[in-house]
């Protein structure tokens, strides 16, 4: 895998799209235990000349947890990704080179971030909105 467009197509293959443009693609991330996650893949070119490919997940609204709390779970849990925060939400982010990019580069650290939203959602957040 080494391009935008051949990310886009194994997504599409292997998960439920729920939107597309042109530069993301969004996915619902089922698990086992009936908890899902939303999951936006976006490409993103740096220095007019390399493709990356960002994995992001919103865990929370910036509004409604204690941010300091989150960050501090973050660094005692995760393997991949670092919160950010992206508009009102929290999110778990990631991102890849697209050059030379094998399949599970890119399917392991998606899992990992979605299942780290996932669990940060349910702690700080109770429920599953996103």
């Amino acid at each position: 895998m080494a391009s935008w467009g051949d990310v886009v197509a194994y997504v599409r293959a292997e998960y439920q799209v729920i939107a597309q443009d042109r530069d993301e693609i969004r996915i619902l991330f089922e698990f086992d235990d009936d908890r899902s996650q939303v999951v936006v893949l976006a490409r993103e070119v740096l220095d007019e000349l390399h493709e990356w490919v960002q994995i992001a997940s919103p865990c929370a609204l910036v509004a409604d947890v204690d941010l300091k709390q989150l960050l501090e779970e973050v660094g005692h849990t995760t393997v991949a990704g670092g919160a950010a925060i992206m508009g009102d939400h929290v999110v778990l982010r990631h991102s890849l080179p697209l050059e030379n990019l094998d399949i599970n580069e890119l399917v392991d650290p998606m899992t990992l971030v979605a299942g780290s939203a996932d669990e940060l959602e349910e702690k700080f957040v109770g429920g599953d909105s996103y």
